[in-house]
Protein backbone atom coordinates (compact mmCIF):
# COMPACT_ATOMS: atom_id res chain seq x y z
CA UNK A 1 0.00 0.00 0.00
CA UNK A 2 2.90 2.44 1.08
CA UNK A 3 4.70 1.73 -1.92
CA UNK A 4 1.91 2.44 -4.35
CA UNK A 5 0.87 5.58 -2.85
CA UNK A 6 4.73 6.33 -2.97
CA UNK A 7 4.64 5.57 -6.82
CA UNK A 8 1.31 8.09 -6.85
CA UNK A 9 2.87 10.65 -5.65
CA UNK A 10 5.94 9.98 -7.32
CA UNK A 11 3.54 9.99 -10.61
CA UNK A 12 2.09 13.36 -9.67
CA UNK A 13 5.22 15.22 -9.35
CA UNK A 14 6.35 13.64 -12.34
CA UNK A 15 3.57 14.91 -14.67
CA UNK A 16 3.47 18.49 -13.08
CA UNK A 17 7.18 18.86 -13.11
CA UNK A 18 6.72 17.80 -17.62
CA UNK A 19 4.11 20.24 -17.51
CA UNK A 20 5.64 23.23 -15.55
CA UNK A 21 8.58 22.48 -18.40
CA UNK A 22 6.32 22.70 -21.23
CA UNK A 23 5.08 26.31 -19.56
CA UNK A 24 8.84 27.22 -19.26
CA UNK A 25 9.79 25.92 -22.77
CA UNK A 26 6.70 27.85 -24.39
CA UNK A 27 6.69 30.99 -22.51
CA UNK A 28 10.40 30.71 -23.70
CA UNK A 29 9.86 30.95 -27.19
CA UNK A 30 7.25 33.46 -26.58
CA UNK A 31 9.54 35.65 -25.29
CA UNK A 32 12.37 35.00 -27.35
CA UNK A 33 13.44 37.57 -29.54
CA UNK A 34 10.88 40.77 -28.74
CA UNK A 35 10.70 43.82 -26.65
CA UNK A 36 9.32 43.52 -23.72
CA UNK A 37 9.78 47.33 -22.86
CA UNK A 38 7.08 47.13 -25.65
CA UNK A 39 4.84 45.12 -24.75
CA UNK A 40 4.57 46.58 -20.82
CA UNK A 41 3.99 49.81 -22.54
CA UNK A 42 1.47 48.06 -24.62
CA UNK A 43 -0.08 46.69 -21.20
CA UNK A 44 -0.15 49.85 -19.62
CA UNK A 45 -2.11 51.93 -22.27
CA UNK A 46 -4.39 49.15 -22.38
CA UNK A 47 -8.29 49.37 -21.66
CA UNK A 48 -9.06 47.59 -19.36
CA UNK A 49 -13.05 47.64 -19.24
CA UNK A 50 -13.11 45.28 -22.08
CA UNK A 51 -11.36 42.57 -19.96
CA UNK A 52 -14.08 43.18 -17.12
CA UNK A 53 -16.71 42.96 -19.64
CA UNK A 54 -15.42 39.71 -21.06
CA UNK A 55 -15.25 38.33 -17.71
CA UNK A 56 -18.40 38.11 -17.62
CA UNK A 57 -18.69 36.14 -20.33
CA UNK A 58 -16.31 33.90 -19.21
CA UNK A 59 -18.36 33.54 -16.55
CA UNK A 60 -21.46 33.13 -18.23
CA UNK A 61 -20.02 29.90 -20.48
CA UNK A 62 -19.49 27.85 -16.83
CA UNK A 63 -23.24 28.66 -16.34
CA UNK A 64 -24.45 27.65 -19.50
CA UNK A 65 -21.90 24.62 -20.11
CA UNK A 66 -23.46 23.63 -15.84
CA UNK A 67 -26.90 23.55 -17.70
CA UNK A 68 -25.55 21.70 -20.89
CA UNK A 69 -24.40 18.67 -18.57
CA UNK A 70 -27.77 18.23 -16.31
CA UNK A 71 -29.35 17.60 -19.82
CA UNK A 72 -26.65 14.79 -20.33
CA UNK A 73 -26.93 13.41 -16.67
CA UNK A 74 -31.34 13.46 -16.63
CA UNK A 75 -31.42 10.73 -19.29
CA UNK A 76 -29.74 8.44 -16.82
CA UNK A 77 -31.97 9.25 -14.01
CA UNK A 78 -30.09 11.83 -12.41
CA UNK A 79 -31.80 14.96 -11.10
CA UNK A 80 -28.26 17.58 -10.77
CA UNK A 81 -29.41 21.17 -9.42
CA UNK A 82 -27.58 23.67 -11.67
CA UNK A 83 -25.34 25.41 -8.67
CA UNK A 84 -23.72 21.62 -7.79
CA UNK A 85 -23.14 21.39 -11.73
CA UNK A 86 -21.55 24.80 -11.79
CA UNK A 87 -19.34 24.79 -8.96
CA UNK A 88 -18.25 21.23 -9.91
CA UNK A 89 -16.91 22.54 -13.17
CA UNK A 90 -15.03 25.36 -11.91
CA UNK A 91 -13.41 23.23 -9.15
CA UNK A 92 -12.60 20.98 -12.14
CA UNK A 93 -11.17 24.22 -14.43
CA UNK A 94 -8.92 25.18 -10.42
CA UNK A 95 -7.52 21.04 -10.96
CA UNK A 96 -6.45 21.53 -14.10
CA UNK A 97 -3.80 24.69 -13.44
CA UNK A 98 -1.88 21.79 -11.07
CA UNK A 99 -2.62 18.78 -13.44
CA UNK A 100 -3.44 19.06 -16.85
CA UNK A 101 -6.34 17.23 -17.93
CA UNK A 102 -7.24 16.19 -13.93
CA UNK A 103 -9.98 18.43 -13.96
CA UNK A 104 -12.17 15.85 -15.56
CA UNK A 105 -11.74 13.55 -13.16
CA UNK A 106 -12.19 15.84 -10.76
CA UNK A 107 -14.89 17.45 -11.84
CA UNK A 108 -16.56 14.13 -11.88
CA UNK A 109 -15.49 13.04 -8.42
CA UNK A 110 -17.00 16.39 -7.12
CA UNK A 111 -20.41 16.15 -8.54
CA UNK A 112 -20.28 12.36 -6.75
CA UNK A 113 -20.05 13.81 -3.21
CA UNK A 114 -22.66 16.15 -3.36
CA UNK A 115 -24.79 14.61 -5.70
CA UNK A 116 -24.36 10.69 -5.53
CA UNK A 117 -23.80 10.15 -9.55
CA UNK A 118 -21.37 7.81 -10.15
CA UNK A 119 -18.08 8.64 -11.66
CA UNK A 120 -18.18 6.64 -14.71
CA UNK A 121 -21.67 7.68 -15.89
CA UNK A 122 -20.78 11.43 -15.14
CA UNK A 123 -17.16 11.41 -16.78
CA UNK A 124 -19.00 9.71 -19.71
CA UNK A 125 -20.42 13.03 -20.62
CA UNK A 126 -17.73 14.89 -19.71
CA UNK A 127 -16.12 13.16 -23.05
CA UNK A 128 -19.07 13.39 -24.39
CA UNK A 129 -18.80 17.25 -23.86
CA UNK A 130 -15.49 17.26 -25.38
CA UNK A 131 -16.67 15.40 -28.33
CA UNK A 132 -19.34 18.40 -28.97
CA UNK A 133 -16.95 21.17 -28.16
CA UNK A 134 -14.13 19.42 -30.59
CA UNK A 135 -16.91 19.62 -32.88
CA UNK A 136 -18.05 23.40 -32.72
CA UNK A 137 -14.28 23.95 -32.92
CA UNK A 138 -13.91 22.18 -36.20
CA UNK A 139 -17.06 24.91 -37.21
CA UNK A 140 -14.62 27.89 -35.94
CA UNK A 141 -12.02 26.40 -38.43
CA UNK A 142 -13.88 26.19 -40.82
CA UNK A 143 -15.23 29.68 -40.37
CA UNK A 144 -11.88 31.02 -40.15
CA UNK A 145 -10.45 28.78 -43.42
CA UNK A 146 -13.84 30.65 -45.10
CA UNK A 147 -13.20 34.47 -43.90
CA UNK A 148 -9.28 34.44 -43.07
CA UNK A 149 -7.29 31.34 -45.13
CA UNK A 150 -4.39 34.06 -45.53
CA UNK A 151 -3.36 34.42 -41.56
CA UNK A 152 -4.22 30.17 -41.33
CA UNK A 153 -1.55 29.72 -44.28
CA UNK A 154 0.68 32.40 -42.54
CA UNK A 155 0.53 30.70 -39.21
CA UNK A 156 0.80 27.56 -40.70
CA UNK A 157 3.91 28.44 -42.65
CA UNK A 158 5.09 30.65 -39.30
CA UNK A 159 4.41 27.62 -36.69
CA UNK A 160 5.99 24.99 -38.73
CA UNK A 161 3.48 22.51 -37.69
CA UNK A 162 3.34 19.70 -39.80
CA UNK A 163 0.68 16.79 -39.33
CA UNK A 164 1.01 13.44 -41.11
CA UNK A 165 -2.91 12.09 -42.10
CA UNK A 166 -1.30 8.53 -41.34
CA UNK A 167 -1.02 9.13 -37.94
CA UNK A 168 -4.60 9.98 -37.99
CA UNK A 169 -5.68 7.24 -39.93
CA UNK A 170 -3.22 4.31 -37.74
CA UNK A 171 -5.22 6.11 -34.76
CA UNK A 172 -8.98 5.27 -36.50
CA UNK A 173 -7.84 1.66 -37.08
CA UNK A 174 -6.93 0.61 -33.79
CA UNK A 175 -9.20 2.84 -31.86
CA UNK A 176 -11.72 0.78 -34.07
CA UNK A 177 -10.11 -2.87 -33.33
CA UNK A 178 -9.92 -2.21 -29.69
CA UNK A 179 -13.67 -0.96 -29.56
CA UNK A 180 -14.80 -4.57 -31.40
CA UNK A 181 -12.30 -6.37 -29.10
CA UNK A 182 -14.33 -5.21 -25.95
CA UNK A 183 -17.74 -5.82 -27.04
CA UNK A 184 -16.61 -9.15 -27.99
CA UNK A 185 -15.23 -10.57 -25.35
CA UNK A 186 -16.01 -7.92 -22.50
CA UNK A 187 -18.35 -10.67 -20.66
CA UNK A 188 -15.64 -13.41 -20.84
CA UNK A 189 -13.34 -11.30 -19.35
CA UNK A 190 -15.80 -9.65 -17.07
CA UNK A 191 -15.38 -12.98 -14.17
CA UNK A 192 -11.81 -11.43 -13.71
CA UNK A 193 -11.80 -8.82 -10.78
CA UNK A 194 -9.59 -6.29 -11.50
CA UNK A 195 -10.52 -6.42 -15.33
CA UNK A 196 -14.40 -6.54 -14.48
CA UNK A 197 -13.88 -3.30 -12.85
CA UNK A 198 -11.98 -1.75 -15.87
CA UNK A 199 -14.97 -3.13 -18.09
CA UNK A 200 -18.19 -1.66 -15.71
CA UNK A 201 -16.66 1.66 -15.84
CA UNK A 202 -15.65 1.52 -19.69
CA UNK A 203 -19.60 0.33 -19.74
CA UNK A 204 -20.56 3.39 -17.76
CA UNK A 205 -18.12 5.82 -19.84
CA UNK A 206 -20.23 4.49 -22.76
CA UNK A 207 -23.75 5.03 -20.55
CA UNK A 208 -23.05 8.20 -20.53
CA UNK A 209 -21.72 9.13 -24.41
CA UNK A 210 -24.69 7.34 -25.43
CA UNK A 211 -27.06 9.63 -23.21
CA UNK A 212 -27.43 11.86 -26.18
CA UNK A 213 -29.24 9.77 -27.63
CA UNK A 214 -31.82 9.41 -25.53
CA UNK A 215 -32.10 13.10 -24.37
CA UNK A 216 -35.85 14.83 -24.36
CA UNK A 217 -34.40 17.94 -24.87
CA UNK A 218 -31.99 18.07 -27.99
CA UNK A 219 -32.85 21.77 -28.68
CA UNK A 220 -32.54 23.12 -25.46
CA UNK A 221 -28.62 20.73 -25.71
CA UNK A 222 -28.34 22.44 -29.02
CA UNK A 223 -28.76 25.96 -27.28
CA UNK A 224 -26.76 25.55 -24.53
CA UNK A 225 -23.88 24.77 -26.31
CA UNK A 226 -24.51 27.58 -28.95
CA UNK A 227 -24.27 30.12 -26.12
CA UNK A 228 -21.25 28.32 -24.47
CA UNK A 229 -19.58 28.92 -28.14
CA UNK A 230 -21.04 32.76 -28.40
CA UNK A 231 -19.61 33.20 -24.66
CA UNK A 232 -16.07 32.03 -25.63
CA UNK A 233 -16.44 34.21 -28.56
CA UNK A 234 -17.41 37.13 -27.28
CA UNK A 235 -14.54 36.30 -23.95
CA UNK A 236 -11.92 36.18 -26.71
CA UNK A 237 -13.18 38.70 -29.56
CA UNK A 238 -13.86 41.67 -26.73
CA UNK A 239 -9.99 41.33 -25.24
CA UNK A 240 -9.16 42.69 -28.83
CA UNK A 241 -10.42 46.27 -27.95
CA UNK A 242 -8.62 46.63 -25.28
CA UNK A 243 -5.78 47.17 -27.35
CA UNK A 244 -5.75 49.93 -29.78
CA UNK A 245 -3.61 47.99 -32.31
CA UNK A 246 -6.30 45.32 -31.94
CA UNK A 247 -9.42 47.19 -31.21
CA UNK A 248 -10.07 47.18 -35.69
CA UNK A 249 -10.09 43.30 -35.63
CA UNK A 250 -12.98 42.14 -37.17
CA UNK A 251 -15.41 39.68 -36.39
CA UNK A 252 -13.87 37.27 -38.67
CA UNK A 253 -10.27 38.13 -37.03
CA UNK A 254 -12.34 37.10 -34.15
CA UNK A 255 -12.90 33.42 -35.37
CA UNK A 256 -9.30 33.80 -36.32
CA UNK A 257 -7.94 34.44 -32.81
CA UNK A 258 -10.24 31.95 -30.96
CA UNK A 259 -9.29 29.31 -33.11
CA UNK A 260 -5.40 29.63 -32.54
CA UNK A 261 -6.23 30.42 -28.77
CA UNK A 262 -7.73 26.62 -28.23
CA UNK A 263 -4.91 25.26 -29.99
CA UNK A 264 -2.50 26.68 -27.82
CA UNK A 265 -4.64 25.66 -24.91
CA UNK A 266 -4.35 21.74 -25.84
CA UNK A 267 -0.78 21.66 -24.86
CA UNK A 268 -0.13 20.06 -21.72
CA UNK A 269 1.50 22.82 -20.42
CA UNK A 270 -0.10 24.18 -16.97
CA UNK A 271 -3.03 25.89 -16.79
CA UNK A 272 -2.30 26.72 -20.82
CA UNK A 273 0.51 29.20 -19.39
CA UNK A 274 3.58 29.80 -22.17
CA UNK A 275 1.52 27.77 -24.60
CA UNK A 276 -1.06 30.08 -24.95
CA UNK A 277 1.02 33.01 -25.35
CA UNK A 278 3.27 31.57 -28.02
CA UNK A 279 -0.15 30.56 -30.26
CA UNK A 280 -0.89 33.99 -29.56
CA UNK A 281 2.63 35.85 -30.34
CA UNK A 282 1.93 33.58 -33.64
CA UNK A 283 -1.12 33.81 -34.38
CA UNK A 284 -1.44 37.91 -34.15
CA UNK A 285 1.45 37.94 -36.49
CA UNK A 286 0.04 35.74 -38.94
CA UNK A 287 -3.02 38.00 -38.77
CA UNK A 288 -0.75 41.64 -39.45
CA UNK A 289 0.99 39.92 -42.27
CA UNK A 290 -2.36 38.78 -43.93
CA UNK A 291 -2.72 42.70 -43.59
CA UNK A 292 -0.02 43.46 -45.32
CA UNK A 293 1.46 45.01 -41.60
CA UNK A 294 4.97 44.15 -39.73
CA UNK A 295 5.32 40.53 -38.26
CA UNK A 296 7.51 41.82 -35.44
CA UNK A 297 4.44 43.99 -34.65
CA UNK A 298 2.02 41.55 -34.56
CA UNK A 299 4.29 39.48 -32.46
CA UNK A 300 4.87 41.86 -30.00
CA UNK A 301 1.24 42.77 -29.42
CA UNK A 302 -0.17 39.02 -29.98
CA UNK A 303 2.04 38.96 -26.64
CA UNK A 304 0.40 41.86 -24.89
CA UNK A 305 -3.16 40.62 -26.08
CA UNK A 306 -1.93 36.96 -24.67
CA UNK A 307 -0.77 38.29 -21.34
CA UNK A 308 -4.21 39.96 -21.07
CA UNK A 309 -6.46 37.75 -22.16
CA UNK A 310 -4.83 34.40 -20.18
CA UNK A 311 -4.27 36.24 -16.87
CA UNK A 312 -8.19 37.09 -17.33
CA UNK A 313 -8.83 33.41 -17.57
CA UNK A 314 -6.72 32.28 -14.71
CA UNK A 315 -8.28 35.21 -12.44
CA UNK A 316 -11.51 33.80 -13.28
CA UNK A 317 -10.71 29.82 -12.93
CA UNK A 318 -8.83 30.76 -9.13
CA UNK A 319 -11.73 32.83 -7.83
CA UNK A 320 -14.22 31.04 -9.34
CA UNK A 321 -12.58 27.34 -8.22
CA UNK A 322 -11.54 29.14 -4.73
CA UNK A 323 -15.57 29.59 -4.33
CA UNK A 324 -16.27 26.30 -5.54
CA UNK A 325 -14.06 24.38 -2.91
CA UNK A 326 -16.15 25.99 0.40
CA UNK A 327 -19.37 25.85 -1.22
CA UNK A 328 -18.72 22.20 -2.31
CA UNK A 329 -17.70 21.28 0.95
CA UNK A 330 -21.01 22.32 2.39
CA UNK A 331 -22.85 20.84 -0.31
CA UNK A 332 -21.44 17.23 0.53
CA UNK A 333 -21.96 18.09 4.29
CA UNK A 334 -25.54 18.40 3.57
CA UNK A 335 -26.18 15.52 1.21
CA UNK A 336 -23.99 13.10 3.30
CA UNK A 337 -26.54 14.29 5.77
CA UNK A 338 -29.67 13.76 3.57
CA UNK A 339 -28.69 10.03 2.92
CA UNK A 340 -28.09 9.55 6.56
CA UNK A 341 -31.54 10.72 7.50
CA UNK A 342 -33.21 8.87 4.84
CA UNK A 343 -31.38 5.32 5.64
CA UNK A 344 -32.09 5.83 9.09
CA UNK A 345 -36.17 6.77 7.67
CA UNK A 346 -35.88 2.85 5.66
CA UNK A 347 -34.38 1.25 8.55
CA UNK A 348 -37.27 2.57 10.96
CA UNK A 349 -39.62 1.33 8.63
CA UNK A 350 -38.21 -2.16 8.23
CA UNK A 351 -38.67 -2.19 12.06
Amino acid sequence: MQEATKNNHLKTFFTIAVSLAFAALFMWLALRGLQFGKIKESLLKANYLWILVSMVFGVLAYWFRAVRWNLLLEPMGYRVANSNSFWTIAFGYLMNLTIPRSGEVARATALYGVEGVPVDRSFGTIILERVVDLFCMLVFLLLTLVFKYNAIYSFYEKSGIRINPWYFAVFVVVLGIGLVLFFKCKDYFRKYGFLGKIISFVEGILQGILSVFHMKQKVKFILQTVGIWICYYLAAYLVCFALPETSSFTFADGFFIIVVGTLGMMVPASGGIGAYHFAMKLGVSALFLSMGRSAEAGAEIGLSYAFLSHTMQLVIMLVMGGISIPVLARARSRYASEKEHHADEIFRDKE
